[in-house]
């Protein structure tokens, strides 16, 4: 069974930072990366990297601020750097086999876990 486990949200204030880690679990990806879901709004697409390193995106709401590493095909970070009252959500570890940043193209999502940014 496919399993993708978050860990690493919390409550920080606004200019603070946080690091999110999720683990594989049953298979490898290609691609990992994370999506965020805000009350009231749609789940959007915050940063992805391929395994072989050469492919990364960013949502522009979160560039210069959150960087998204690998270590290896199981695991993915997201350093969260400036957080912002906006980036409040709950955030969701993706997986997929090729490269993709369409939500429709990751088959394996994780529980999700909640970032709270205050003022």
């Amino acid at each position: 069974q496919v399993q993708l486990v978050e860990s690493g949200g919390g409550l920080v204030q606004a200019g603070g930072s946080l690091r999110l880690s999720c683990a594989a679990s049953g298979r490898t990806f290609y691609t990992m990366g994370w999506f965020r879901q805000a009350p009231g709004k749609e789940r959007e697409f915050v940063a992805a990297r391929g395994w072989s390193g050469t492919m990364t995106s960013y949502a522009d709401s979160v560039k210069g601020r959150f960087t998204i590493s690998r270590d290896n095909a199981k695991r993915v970070y997201l350093q969260m750097n400036n957080l912002e009252p906006e980036d409040t959500a709950v955030y969701y570890c993706v997986g997929a086999t090729g490269w993709t940043t369409s939500p429709s193209d990751f088959r394996s999502w994780g529980q999700g876990t909640q970032v709270t940014v205050s003022l």
